[in-house]
């Protein structure tokens, strides 16, 4: 299981290092057949004006076909859609995935149930590709 599950925040510890992490997940979402939109590198956007701080990646992915039937059902749930992941170097030096998770957030933008859930295995996978 994860080691914090919090009503808005799932966040996971890796057993890998932060690089090592982020491919990690990036080759399990492309072996998955979903697509990559955006990775936002915010170390490197910070080291952009002057500013320091830990490794942190957001993974913007998902599938048209898994996202556009909801959207089109309830467009506001476009608001949560793609999904996202962070990838962060904590404190600790340990690597961790953090991700609201995506049945709630869908359900809060008037989705019904049985169509929330049906992403929420793109994100328990990312927490199974860590796996040793």
């Amino acid at each position: 299981m994860s080691d914090l599950e919090a009503p808005d925040i799932v966040e996971h510890t890796s057993p890998l290092p932060f690089d090592a992490t982020v491919e990690r997940l990036v080759e399990a979402i492309a072996h998955s057949g979903m697509t990559i939109f955006a990775r936002i590198d915010h170390a490197e956007n910070a080291r952009g004006v002057g500013l320091t701080m830990p490794p942190a990646t957001v993974l913007i992915y998902g599938a048209a076909k898994g996202g556009t039937p909801i959207m089109l059902a309830t467009p506001l749930a476009a608001l949560d859609l793609p999904l996202r992941a962070l990838v962060r170097e904590r404190e600790d030096g340990k690597a961790s995935i953090a991700f609201h998770p995506i049945a709630a957030m869908l359900r809060g933008a008037g989705v019904p149930e049985e169509a929330a859930a049906r992403l929420a295995p793109a994100q328990r996978m990312l927490i199974a590709a860590l796996a040793p």
